[in-house]
Protein backbone atom coordinates (compact mmCIF):
# COMPACT_ATOMS: atom_id res chain seq x y z
CA UNK A 1 0.00 0.00 0.00
CA UNK A 2 2.86 2.31 1.02
CA UNK A 3 4.63 2.25 -2.53
CA UNK A 4 1.43 3.15 -4.13
CA UNK A 5 0.85 6.62 -2.18
CA UNK A 6 1.36 9.54 -4.35
CA UNK A 7 -0.91 12.08 -2.18
CA UNK A 8 -0.93 11.98 1.45
CA UNK A 9 -3.36 14.42 3.41
CA UNK A 10 -3.00 14.85 7.40
CA UNK A 11 -4.70 17.01 9.87
CA UNK A 12 -4.27 17.06 13.39
CA UNK A 13 -6.65 18.84 15.52
CA UNK A 14 -5.44 20.78 18.25
CA UNK A 15 -7.05 22.10 21.40
CA UNK A 16 -6.82 25.73 19.77
CA UNK A 17 -5.97 25.39 15.80
CA UNK A 18 -6.42 22.48 13.49
CA UNK A 19 -3.52 21.95 10.65
CA UNK A 20 -3.39 19.99 7.62
CA UNK A 21 -0.59 19.47 5.62
CA UNK A 22 -0.52 17.77 1.68
CA UNK A 23 2.07 15.36 1.10
CA UNK A 24 3.11 14.03 -2.63
CA UNK A 25 5.89 11.55 -3.18
CA UNK A 26 8.79 12.55 -4.98
CA UNK A 27 12.09 10.81 -6.34
CA UNK A 28 13.45 11.78 -2.98
CA UNK A 29 10.08 10.77 -0.73
CA UNK A 30 7.19 13.07 0.36
CA UNK A 31 7.54 16.54 0.18
CA UNK A 32 5.53 18.64 1.76
CA UNK A 33 3.47 20.71 -0.50
CA UNK A 34 1.58 23.21 1.34
CA UNK A 35 0.02 23.40 5.25
CA UNK A 36 -3.10 24.98 6.05
CA UNK A 37 -4.72 26.45 9.53
CA UNK A 38 -8.30 26.64 11.09
CA UNK A 39 -9.59 26.95 13.74
CA UNK A 40 -10.72 24.29 15.86
CA UNK A 41 -14.49 24.00 15.94
CA UNK A 42 -15.32 21.31 18.40
CA UNK A 43 -17.18 24.31 20.64
CA UNK A 44 -20.34 26.79 20.10
CA UNK A 45 -21.03 27.93 17.45
CA UNK A 46 -19.53 25.04 15.28
CA UNK A 47 -19.82 22.28 17.83
CA UNK A 48 -18.84 20.06 14.61
CA UNK A 49 -14.76 19.15 14.35
CA UNK A 50 -15.08 18.91 10.67
CA UNK A 51 -15.99 22.39 10.21
CA UNK A 52 -12.22 23.47 11.39
CA UNK A 53 -10.93 20.72 9.30
CA UNK A 54 -12.87 21.58 5.75
CA UNK A 55 -11.63 25.09 6.39
CA UNK A 56 -7.91 23.92 7.13
CA UNK A 57 -7.86 21.93 4.04
CA UNK A 58 -9.75 24.29 2.04
CA UNK A 59 -7.12 26.68 2.49
CA UNK A 60 -4.11 24.16 1.02
CA UNK A 61 -7.02 24.02 -1.92
CA UNK A 62 -6.69 27.80 -2.64
CA UNK A 63 -2.52 27.50 -2.23
CA UNK A 64 -2.45 24.39 -4.54
CA UNK A 65 -5.59 24.59 -7.30
CA UNK A 66 -5.60 20.67 -5.89
CA UNK A 67 -9.49 19.81 -5.20
CA UNK A 68 -9.73 17.39 -2.27
CA UNK A 69 -12.85 17.78 -0.76
CA UNK A 70 -16.06 15.93 -1.65
CA UNK A 71 -18.44 18.02 -3.62
CA UNK A 72 -20.66 17.91 -0.49
CA UNK A 73 -17.86 19.04 1.87
CA UNK A 74 -18.56 15.46 3.52
CA UNK A 75 -15.35 14.18 2.95
CA UNK A 76 -12.20 13.85 1.03
CA UNK A 77 -11.64 12.65 -2.64
CA UNK A 78 -9.90 8.88 -2.83
CA UNK A 79 -7.55 8.43 -4.54
CA UNK A 80 -5.93 10.85 -6.29
CA UNK A 81 -7.24 11.28 -9.85
CA UNK A 82 -5.49 14.59 -12.05
CA UNK A 83 -5.49 17.61 -10.13
CA UNK A 84 -8.18 16.20 -7.08
CA UNK A 85 -7.86 13.91 -4.50
CA UNK A 86 -5.28 12.04 -2.32
CA UNK A 87 -4.49 8.39 -2.45
CA UNK A 88 -4.58 8.41 1.76
CA UNK A 89 -6.54 10.32 4.22
CA UNK A 90 -5.09 10.47 8.27
CA UNK A 91 -5.93 12.66 11.54
CA UNK A 92 -4.53 12.52 14.69
CA UNK A 93 -6.43 14.71 17.49
CA UNK A 94 -5.42 16.72 20.89
CA UNK A 95 -9.00 18.04 21.35
CA UNK A 96 -11.10 18.07 24.76
CA UNK A 97 -8.20 17.63 27.09
CA UNK A 98 -6.86 14.48 24.88
CA UNK A 99 -7.25 11.29 26.75
CA UNK A 100 -6.88 11.09 30.54
CA UNK A 101 -6.48 7.89 32.13
CA UNK A 102 -5.80 6.75 35.53
CA UNK A 103 -3.30 4.01 36.56
CA UNK A 104 -3.64 1.13 38.45
CA UNK A 105 -0.60 -1.29 39.77
CA UNK A 106 0.81 -3.78 42.21
CA UNK A 107 4.02 -1.77 43.39
CA UNK A 108 4.47 1.47 42.50
CA UNK A 109 8.03 1.68 40.93
CA UNK A 110 7.58 -1.94 38.96
CA UNK A 111 3.81 -3.29 37.31
CA UNK A 112 2.08 0.13 38.14
CA UNK A 113 5.32 2.20 36.94
CA UNK A 114 5.14 -0.07 33.65
CA UNK A 115 1.96 0.27 33.48
CA UNK A 116 2.41 4.72 33.20
CA UNK A 117 4.96 3.63 30.52
CA UNK A 118 2.45 2.34 28.23
CA UNK A 119 -0.44 4.53 29.09
CA UNK A 120 2.23 7.72 28.03
CA UNK A 121 3.49 5.69 25.48
CA UNK A 122 0.11 5.76 24.13
CA UNK A 123 -0.23 9.35 24.26
CA UNK A 124 -2.73 9.23 27.61
CA UNK A 125 -2.48 12.01 30.08
CA UNK A 126 -1.58 10.01 32.95
CA UNK A 127 -3.96 11.64 36.19
CA UNK A 128 -2.90 9.53 39.14
CA UNK A 129 -1.21 6.19 39.67
CA UNK A 130 -2.77 4.00 42.55
CA UNK A 131 -0.42 1.19 43.50
CA UNK A 132 -0.90 -1.37 46.76
CA UNK A 133 2.43 0.23 48.30
CA UNK A 134 1.30 4.36 47.76
CA UNK A 135 0.68 5.07 51.46
CA UNK A 136 -2.85 5.39 51.05
CA UNK A 137 -6.05 4.05 52.69
CA UNK A 138 -7.95 1.70 50.60
CA UNK A 139 -11.23 4.40 51.06
CA UNK A 140 -8.74 7.49 50.27
CA UNK A 141 -7.98 5.67 46.61
CA UNK A 142 -11.56 4.81 46.25
CA UNK A 143 -12.26 9.07 46.44
CA UNK A 144 -9.85 9.11 43.97
CA UNK A 145 -11.12 7.56 41.69
CA UNK A 146 -14.28 8.83 41.75
CA UNK A 147 -12.84 12.52 41.41
CA UNK A 148 -11.15 12.42 38.81
CA UNK A 149 -13.34 10.94 36.31
CA UNK A 150 -10.97 9.14 33.82
CA UNK A 151 -11.58 8.67 30.50
CA UNK A 152 -10.22 4.95 30.66
CA UNK A 153 -8.39 2.89 33.60
CA UNK A 154 -5.45 0.37 32.87
CA UNK A 155 -4.85 -1.93 35.51
CA UNK A 156 -2.36 -4.14 36.20
CA UNK A 157 0.23 -5.97 38.65
CA UNK A 158 1.58 -9.11 39.40
CA UNK A 159 4.01 -11.29 36.64
CA UNK A 160 2.40 -14.44 35.25
CA UNK A 161 2.04 -17.02 37.51
CA UNK A 162 2.40 -15.13 40.72
CA UNK A 163 0.22 -14.39 43.43
CA UNK A 164 -2.95 -12.06 42.45
CA UNK A 165 -4.34 -11.31 45.60
CA UNK A 166 -2.93 -7.75 45.57
CA UNK A 167 -4.70 -7.52 41.86
CA UNK A 168 -8.02 -8.41 42.65
CA UNK A 169 -7.56 -5.88 46.10
CA UNK A 170 -6.91 -2.88 43.18
CA UNK A 171 -10.09 -4.24 41.52
CA UNK A 172 -11.89 -3.97 44.54
CA UNK A 173 -11.06 -0.58 44.88
CA UNK A 174 -12.12 0.35 41.18
CA UNK A 175 -15.97 -1.54 41.74
CA UNK A 176 -15.98 0.14 45.10
CA UNK A 177 -15.41 3.80 43.47
CA UNK A 178 -18.94 2.95 40.96
CA UNK A 179 -17.44 4.64 38.24
CA UNK A 180 -19.69 4.69 34.82
CA UNK A 181 -20.42 0.82 33.57
CA UNK A 182 -19.23 2.03 30.21
CA UNK A 183 -16.20 3.13 31.26
CA UNK A 184 -13.47 1.31 29.78
CA UNK A 185 -10.60 -0.94 31.42
CA UNK A 186 -7.82 -2.19 30.30
CA UNK A 187 -6.89 -5.72 31.80
CA UNK A 188 -2.93 -5.61 31.48
CA UNK A 189 -1.61 -8.10 34.77
CA UNK A 190 -1.09 -11.41 36.10
CA UNK A 191 -3.02 -13.18 33.49
CA UNK A 192 -4.03 -15.79 35.79
CA UNK A 193 -6.12 -13.44 37.50
CA UNK A 194 -8.09 -12.37 34.68
CA UNK A 195 -11.15 -14.29 35.01
CA UNK A 196 -11.41 -13.14 39.07
CA UNK A 197 -10.80 -9.59 37.78
CA UNK A 198 -13.64 -9.92 35.18
CA UNK A 199 -16.25 -11.33 38.02
CA UNK A 200 -15.03 -8.58 40.32
CA UNK A 201 -15.49 -5.84 37.28
CA UNK A 202 -18.56 -7.28 35.86
CA UNK A 203 -21.30 -4.78 34.61
CA UNK A 204 -18.91 -2.23 36.61
CA UNK A 205 -16.96 -1.49 33.43
CA UNK A 206 -16.26 -2.76 30.20
CA UNK A 207 -13.33 -4.89 30.33
CA UNK A 208 -10.65 -5.36 27.93
CA UNK A 209 -7.83 -8.05 28.35
CA UNK A 210 -4.24 -7.59 26.79
CA UNK A 211 -1.18 -9.07 27.86
CA UNK A 212 0.51 -8.10 30.86
CA UNK A 213 2.97 -5.31 30.98
CA UNK A 214 5.42 -6.90 33.27
CA UNK A 215 5.19 -10.30 32.61
CA UNK A 216 8.71 -11.61 34.06
CA UNK A 217 10.43 -9.32 36.71
CA UNK A 218 13.40 -8.72 33.14
CA UNK A 219 10.81 -7.72 30.92
CA UNK A 220 8.49 -5.22 30.11
CA UNK A 221 5.86 -5.71 26.96
CA UNK A 222 4.38 -2.53 26.43
CA UNK A 223 2.87 -3.02 22.88
CA UNK A 224 -0.87 -4.38 23.34
CA UNK A 225 -1.53 -2.16 26.16
CA UNK A 226 -0.55 0.64 23.94
CA UNK A 227 -2.72 -0.46 20.87
CA UNK A 228 -5.65 -0.98 23.16
CA UNK A 229 -5.45 2.43 24.35
CA UNK A 230 -5.22 3.75 20.95
CA UNK A 231 -8.45 1.39 20.18
CA UNK A 232 -10.38 2.95 23.12
CA UNK A 233 -8.95 6.17 22.51
CA UNK A 234 -11.15 6.03 19.21
CA UNK A 235 -14.43 5.46 21.07
CA UNK A 236 -13.57 8.32 23.57
CA UNK A 237 -12.81 11.07 20.53
CA UNK A 238 -15.90 9.83 18.82
CA UNK A 239 -18.56 9.71 22.10
CA UNK A 240 -16.63 13.25 23.46
CA UNK A 241 -15.77 15.25 20.61
CA UNK A 242 -18.68 16.56 18.29
CA UNK A 243 -18.08 15.83 14.60
CA UNK A 244 -15.90 13.02 15.35
CA UNK A 245 -18.02 10.43 14.22
CA UNK A 246 -17.93 11.92 11.04
CA UNK A 247 -14.24 12.64 11.09
CA UNK A 248 -13.59 9.06 11.65
CA UNK A 249 -15.44 8.03 8.59
CA UNK A 250 -13.29 10.11 6.32
CA UNK A 251 -10.14 8.38 7.66
CA UNK A 252 -8.99 4.54 6.74
CA UNK A 253 -7.29 4.62 9.68
CA UNK A 254 -7.78 4.83 13.16
CA UNK A 255 -7.52 8.85 14.86
CA UNK A 256 -4.49 8.79 17.17
CA UNK A 257 -3.43 11.26 19.79
CA UNK A 258 -1.39 13.44 18.68
CA UNK A 259 1.42 13.23 21.47
CA UNK A 260 1.23 9.11 20.33
CA UNK A 261 2.15 10.68 16.89
CA UNK A 262 4.60 12.27 17.94
CA UNK A 263 6.54 9.68 20.13
CA UNK A 264 6.64 7.77 16.82
CA UNK A 265 7.90 9.99 14.90
CA UNK A 266 11.10 11.44 17.56
CA UNK A 267 11.47 7.78 18.41
CA UNK A 268 12.01 6.87 14.71
CA UNK A 269 14.52 9.44 14.70
CA UNK A 270 16.60 7.74 17.97
CA UNK A 271 16.37 4.38 16.42
CA UNK A 272 17.41 5.37 12.71
CA UNK A 273 20.57 7.28 14.49
CA UNK A 274 21.20 5.48 16.74
CA UNK A 275 22.05 8.57 19.60
CA UNK A 276 20.54 10.21 22.18
CA UNK A 277 17.67 12.09 21.73
CA UNK A 278 15.59 15.04 23.68
CA UNK A 279 12.56 16.87 22.41
CA UNK A 280 9.86 18.85 23.71
CA UNK A 281 6.61 19.75 22.73
CA UNK A 282 4.72 22.56 24.65
CA UNK A 283 1.05 23.18 23.93
CA UNK A 284 -1.42 25.48 25.73
CA UNK A 285 -2.74 23.57 29.06
CA UNK A 286 0.60 20.24 28.74
CA UNK A 287 4.22 19.89 27.61
CA UNK A 288 5.39 16.90 26.83
CA UNK A 289 8.61 15.48 26.74
CA UNK A 290 10.02 12.87 24.80
CA UNK A 291 13.51 11.67 25.40
CA UNK A 292 15.35 8.06 24.41
CA UNK A 293 19.28 7.65 26.19
CA UNK A 294 20.76 4.10 25.99
CA UNK A 295 17.65 2.94 23.47
CA UNK A 296 15.18 3.46 26.48
CA UNK A 297 12.27 5.84 24.84
CA UNK A 298 10.64 7.52 27.56
CA UNK A 299 7.64 9.86 27.22
CA UNK A 300 6.27 12.34 30.19
CA UNK A 301 3.63 14.74 30.45
CA UNK A 302 3.25 17.60 32.38
CA UNK A 303 -0.07 18.43 32.47
CA UNK A 304 0.04 21.64 34.25
CA UNK A 305 2.88 23.57 32.55
CA UNK A 306 1.47 25.24 29.01
CA UNK A 307 1.65 28.48 27.61
CA UNK A 308 -2.36 28.91 27.68
CA UNK A 309 -4.67 27.91 30.51
CA UNK A 310 -1.73 26.61 32.35
CA UNK A 311 0.27 29.97 32.48
CA UNK A 312 -0.75 31.12 35.84
CA UNK A 313 0.14 27.38 37.40
CA UNK A 314 3.47 27.98 35.50
CA UNK A 315 4.17 31.52 37.76
CA UNK A 316 3.48 29.51 40.68
CA UNK A 317 6.00 26.56 40.11
CA UNK A 318 8.57 28.32 38.71
CA UNK A 319 8.07 31.50 40.92
CA UNK A 320 8.20 35.13 39.48
CA UNK A 321 11.87 35.90 40.40
CA UNK A 322 13.29 32.38 37.83
CA UNK A 323 11.23 33.96 35.18
CA UNK A 324 12.04 37.54 36.14
CA UNK A 325 16.03 36.50 35.87
CA UNK A 326 15.65 35.82 32.22
CA UNK A 327 14.69 39.32 30.95
CA UNK A 328 17.16 42.22 30.07
CA UNK A 329 14.78 45.02 31.46
CA UNK A 330 13.05 45.61 34.94
CA UNK A 331 9.60 44.33 35.84
CA UNK A 332 7.56 44.10 38.53
CA UNK A 333 6.35 40.73 39.88
CA UNK A 334 3.20 42.52 40.28
CA UNK A 335 3.25 43.32 36.33
CA UNK A 336 4.63 40.09 35.36
CA UNK A 337 1.40 38.40 36.50
CA UNK A 338 -0.90 40.80 34.64
CA UNK A 339 0.96 40.17 31.08
CA UNK A 340 0.77 36.60 31.60
CA UNK A 341 -2.98 36.74 32.67
CA UNK A 342 -3.77 38.61 29.77
CA UNK A 343 -1.40 36.32 27.49
CA UNK A 344 -3.41 33.11 28.55
CA UNK A 345 -6.29 34.39 26.93
CA UNK A 346 -4.94 34.43 23.93
CA UNK A 347 -2.21 32.08 23.12
CA UNK A 348 -2.10 31.28 20.03
CA UNK A 349 -1.84 35.17 19.34
CA UNK A 350 1.70 36.71 18.60
CA UNK A 351 3.30 38.45 21.74
CA UNK A 352 3.11 42.18 21.05
CA UNK A 353 6.00 44.14 20.69
CA UNK A 354 9.56 43.15 21.71
CA UNK A 355 9.46 43.36 25.62
CA UNK A 356 5.89 41.06 25.31
CA UNK A 357 7.85 38.53 23.62
CA UNK A 358 11.25 38.41 25.78
CA UNK A 359 8.17 37.43 28.63
CA UNK A 360 6.83 35.10 26.81
CA UNK A 361 10.19 33.41 26.20
CA UNK A 362 11.61 33.95 29.74
CA UNK A 363 7.91 31.61 31.11
CA UNK A 364 9.19 29.23 27.87
CA UNK A 365 12.56 28.45 29.70
CA UNK A 366 10.88 28.11 32.83
CA UNK A 367 8.12 25.28 31.14
CA UNK A 368 11.20 23.86 29.81
CA UNK A 369 12.95 23.66 32.86
CA UNK A 370 10.29 22.11 34.78
CA UNK A 371 9.06 19.84 32.38
CA UNK A 372 12.34 18.13 31.98
CA UNK A 373 13.03 17.74 35.87
CA UNK A 374 10.14 16.03 36.19
CA UNK A 375 10.57 14.00 33.31
CA UNK A 376 14.06 12.82 34.34
CA UNK A 377 12.72 10.90 37.48
CA UNK A 378 10.99 8.80 34.91
CA UNK A 379 13.86 8.34 32.27
CA UNK A 380 14.97 5.04 34.42
CA UNK A 381 16.25 1.71 33.83
CA UNK A 382 13.62 -1.13 34.55
CA UNK A 383 13.09 -1.40 38.02
CA UNK A 384 12.51 -4.90 40.44
CA UNK A 385 15.39 -6.74 38.35
CA UNK A 386 18.04 -8.77 40.12
CA UNK A 387 21.23 -7.59 37.64
CA UNK A 388 24.14 -9.99 38.13
CA UNK A 389 27.18 -8.58 39.17
CA UNK A 390 30.84 -10.02 38.89
CA UNK A 391 34.26 -8.67 40.17
CA UNK A 392 34.74 -5.83 37.67
CA UNK A 393 31.46 -4.14 38.90
CA UNK A 394 30.69 -5.37 42.26
CA UNK A 395 31.60 -2.50 43.88
CA UNK A 396 29.51 -0.68 41.54
CA UNK A 397 26.56 0.67 43.38
CA UNK A 398 24.39 2.34 40.57
CA UNK A 399 20.52 0.97 40.11
CA UNK A 400 18.02 1.11 38.20
CA UNK A 401 15.98 4.00 40.22
CA UNK A 402 19.36 6.19 39.23
CA UNK A 403 18.30 8.44 36.03
CA UNK A 404 19.86 7.92 32.67
CA UNK A 405 19.46 11.48 32.11
CA UNK A 406 22.72 12.17 30.54
CA UNK A 407 22.77 16.19 29.48
CA UNK A 408 26.11 14.81 27.71
CA UNK A 409 25.22 12.16 25.92
CA UNK A 410 22.71 14.27 23.87
CA UNK A 411 23.09 14.11 20.34
CA UNK A 412 20.07 15.91 19.46
CA UNK A 413 17.49 18.47 20.30
CA UNK A 414 13.57 18.89 18.79
CA UNK A 415 12.05 21.89 19.96
CA UNK A 416 8.14 21.68 19.01
CA UNK A 417 5.25 23.69 20.18
CA UNK A 418 3.49 27.21 19.98
CA UNK A 419 5.84 29.37 21.58
CA UNK A 420 8.60 28.41 19.09
CA UNK A 421 6.05 27.96 16.10
CA UNK A 422 5.37 31.92 17.26
CA UNK A 423 9.30 32.72 17.37
CA UNK A 424 10.25 35.57 14.94
CA UNK A 425 13.72 34.54 15.06
CA UNK A 426 15.18 31.14 14.88
CA UNK A 427 18.02 33.08 17.42
CA UNK A 428 15.82 32.84 19.66
CA UNK A 429 14.32 29.36 19.54
CA UNK A 430 18.50 28.57 19.98
CA UNK A 431 18.45 30.90 23.18
CA UNK A 432 15.73 29.45 24.99
CA UNK A 433 16.91 25.76 24.45
CA UNK A 434 20.67 26.41 25.76
CA UNK A 435 19.44 28.17 29.02
CA UNK A 436 16.42 26.23 29.73
CA UNK A 437 18.20 22.76 28.92
CA UNK A 438 21.80 23.40 29.36
CA UNK A 439 23.53 20.34 26.82
CA UNK A 440 26.93 19.51 27.53
CA UNK A 441 29.41 18.80 24.67
CA UNK A 442 28.12 19.05 21.33
CA UNK A 443 24.24 18.66 20.50
CA UNK A 444 22.15 19.30 17.09
CA UNK A 445 19.47 21.29 18.02
CA UNK A 446 16.92 21.41 15.61
CA UNK A 447 13.16 23.09 15.93
CA UNK A 448 9.82 21.75 14.31
CA UNK A 449 9.14 24.49 12.78
CA UNK A 450 5.80 24.72 11.70
CA UNK A 451 4.53 21.80 13.99
CA UNK A 452 4.08 18.86 11.52
CA UNK A 453 5.36 16.09 14.04
CA UNK A 454 1.87 15.14 14.46
CA UNK A 455 1.31 14.66 11.33
CA UNK A 456 4.84 12.75 10.34
CA UNK A 457 3.98 10.66 12.83
CA UNK A 458 1.23 9.55 12.07
CA UNK A 459 2.67 9.11 8.45
CA UNK A 460 4.88 6.31 10.39
CA UNK A 461 1.95 4.03 11.03
CA UNK A 462 1.88 3.30 7.38
CA UNK A 463 5.31 4.25 5.78
CA UNK A 464 8.06 4.73 8.52
CA UNK A 465 10.97 5.24 6.37
CA UNK A 466 9.60 8.21 4.55
CA UNK A 467 7.61 9.80 7.22
CA UNK A 468 10.94 9.62 8.69
CA UNK A 469 13.32 10.75 6.00
CA UNK A 470 10.29 13.22 4.70
CA UNK A 471 10.31 14.71 8.68
CA UNK A 472 14.22 15.00 8.65
CA UNK A 473 14.47 17.06 5.39
CA UNK A 474 10.77 18.91 5.23
CA UNK A 475 9.76 19.29 8.99
CA UNK A 476 12.81 20.32 11.05
CA UNK A 477 14.61 22.92 10.74
CA UNK A 478 18.60 22.92 11.94
CA UNK A 479 19.03 25.44 13.79
CA UNK A 480 23.04 24.36 14.59
CA UNK A 481 25.16 23.24 17.17
CA UNK A 482 25.60 23.84 20.53
CA UNK A 483 29.30 23.32 22.09
CA UNK A 484 29.45 23.62 25.95
CA UNK A 485 31.86 22.09 28.24
CA UNK A 486 31.35 20.48 31.24
CA UNK A 487 33.14 21.34 34.40
CA UNK A 488 34.08 23.99 36.49
CA UNK A 489 34.14 27.35 33.70
CA UNK A 490 36.21 30.39 35.37
CA UNK A 491 34.96 33.64 34.44
CA UNK A 492 37.13 35.41 32.01
CA UNK A 493 39.96 32.16 31.65
CA UNK A 494 40.52 30.63 28.20
CA UNK A 495 39.06 27.41 28.59
CA UNK A 496 37.76 26.11 25.06
CA UNK A 497 39.89 26.11 21.43
CA UNK A 498 37.49 24.78 18.43
CA UNK A 499 38.99 23.89 15.26
CA UNK A 500 36.54 22.67 12.17
CA UNK A 501 37.11 21.76 8.65
CA UNK A 502 34.43 21.96 6.12
CA UNK A 503 34.06 19.62 3.22
CA UNK A 504 36.37 21.85 0.91
CA UNK A 505 39.35 21.13 3.33
CA UNK A 506 39.29 25.29 4.32
CA UNK A 507 39.67 25.63 8.18
CA UNK A 508 38.11 28.02 10.78
CA UNK A 509 39.62 28.28 14.28
CA UNK A 510 38.57 30.26 17.42
CA UNK A 511 39.61 30.04 21.27
CA UNK A 512 36.26 30.75 24.13
CA UNK A 513 36.99 32.12 27.43
CA UNK A 514 34.74 31.33 30.36
CA UNK A 515 31.35 33.22 30.25
CA UNK A 516 30.75 33.32 26.72
CA UNK A 517 27.92 33.14 24.36
CA UNK A 518 28.85 33.48 21.26
CA UNK A 519 27.62 32.12 17.82
CA UNK A 520 29.67 31.51 15.03
CA UNK A 521 28.55 32.39 11.67
CA UNK A 522 29.56 30.28 9.49
CA UNK A 523 28.09 28.32 6.16
CA UNK A 524 25.49 25.64 6.59
CA UNK A 525 26.65 22.69 6.27
CA UNK A 526 28.41 19.57 8.28
CA UNK A 527 32.21 20.42 9.20
CA UNK A 528 34.84 17.77 11.06
CA UNK A 529 35.43 19.49 13.94
CA UNK A 530 38.38 18.83 16.97
CA UNK A 531 37.24 20.88 20.25
CA UNK A 532 40.06 21.22 22.56
CA UNK A 533 38.26 21.93 26.30
CA UNK A 534 40.47 23.28 29.19
CA UNK A 535 42.07 20.85 32.01
CA UNK A 536 39.15 19.98 34.43
CA UNK A 537 36.52 20.60 31.46
CA UNK A 538 34.98 17.98 29.36
CA UNK A 539 32.99 17.78 26.23
CA UNK A 540 32.07 14.44 25.74
CA UNK A 541 36.13 12.57 25.13
CA UNK A 542 37.10 13.31 29.05
CA UNK A 543 38.28 15.75 31.03
CA UNK A 544 41.06 17.71 28.83
CA UNK A 545 40.73 15.27 26.27
CA UNK A 546 40.05 16.66 22.35
CA UNK A 547 36.46 15.54 20.89
CA UNK A 548 36.64 14.96 17.15
CA UNK A 549 33.28 14.38 15.83
CA UNK A 550 31.07 16.06 13.30
CA UNK A 551 29.06 19.53 13.88
CA UNK A 552 26.09 21.06 11.73
CA UNK A 553 25.83 24.52 11.07
CA UNK A 554 22.12 25.61 10.50
CA UNK A 555 20.31 28.54 10.31
CA UNK A 556 22.29 30.05 13.07
CA UNK A 557 25.66 28.94 12.80
CA UNK A 558 27.58 27.27 15.46
CA UNK A 559 26.62 28.58 19.14
CA UNK A 560 29.60 27.85 21.94
CA UNK A 561 28.45 28.34 25.35
CA UNK A 562 31.04 28.77 28.01
CA UNK A 563 28.57 30.05 31.00
CA UNK A 564 29.36 29.07 34.37
CA UNK A 565 25.89 26.77 35.43
CA UNK A 566 26.26 27.74 39.30
CA UNK A 567 25.37 31.54 38.03
CA UNK A 568 23.18 31.19 35.10
CA UNK A 569 20.83 29.26 37.68
CA UNK A 570 20.84 31.73 39.72
CA UNK A 571 17.30 33.25 40.90
CA UNK A 572 18.84 36.88 40.46
CA UNK A 573 17.19 39.47 38.97
CA UNK A 574 19.67 42.27 39.77
CA UNK A 575 20.28 45.49 37.47
CA UNK A 576 23.96 43.85 36.99
CA UNK A 577 21.94 40.36 35.60
CA UNK A 578 19.77 42.10 33.37
CA UNK A 579 22.91 44.00 31.91
CA UNK A 580 24.24 40.04 31.77
CA UNK A 581 21.08 38.88 29.81
CA UNK A 582 21.09 42.17 27.35
CA UNK A 583 24.67 40.98 26.77
CA UNK A 584 23.33 37.44 25.84
CA UNK A 585 21.11 38.24 23.77
CA UNK A 586 23.26 41.25 22.12
CA UNK A 587 25.50 38.57 20.96
CA UNK A 588 23.03 36.22 19.12
CA UNK A 589 21.48 39.29 17.80
CA UNK A 590 17.88 37.76 18.89
CA UNK A 591 16.62 41.14 20.42
CA UNK A 592 15.20 43.30 18.89
CA UNK A 593 13.39 40.99 16.05
CA UNK A 594 15.39 41.04 13.00
CA UNK A 595 12.72 40.56 10.28
CA UNK A 596 13.14 38.09 7.49
CA UNK A 597 14.93 35.54 9.56
CA UNK A 598 12.18 32.54 8.38
CA UNK A 599 9.23 32.54 6.94
CA UNK A 600 5.89 31.82 8.25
Amino acid sequence: MAEKLQFVLITDCGTGITSAVLLERTADGFKLTARGEAATTVDPPHSDVTAGVKKAILAIEQKTGRTLLKPDGEGVITPSSGNSGVDLYLSASSTGGGLQMMVAGLVRIMTAESAERAALGAGAMVMDVISIDDGRLAHEKIQRLRELHPDMVLLSGGIDGGNYGYVLELAEHIRAAKLDSNLPIIYAGNVDAQDRVGLILQNKARLFYVDNVRPVLEKEVLEPAGREIHRRFMEHVVARAPGYDKLAKWSEMSILPSTAAIGYIIEAIAKAEQQDILAINIGEATTDVFSSFSDRFTRTVSGDLGVGSSLSNVVLEAGTRNILRWLPFELGEGELRNVLRNRSLHPYNRPEGDEELMIEHAVTREIIRLSIEQHKSSVVGLRGVRRQRDISNVFDQKGSEESMYNPMSLARIVASGTPFRLADNPRQVMAMLVDAIEPLGVTQLTVDRHFTAPHFGMLTTVDKQAALHSFLREGIMHLGTAIRPAGEIKHGESCLGVRLVDQNGQEYSESFSGGELRLWDLPEGAYAAHITPAAGLDVGAGKGKMRTCTVVSGVCGILVDTRNSVSLAKADISAARRAEVSRWYSSLDAYPVVKGEWSN
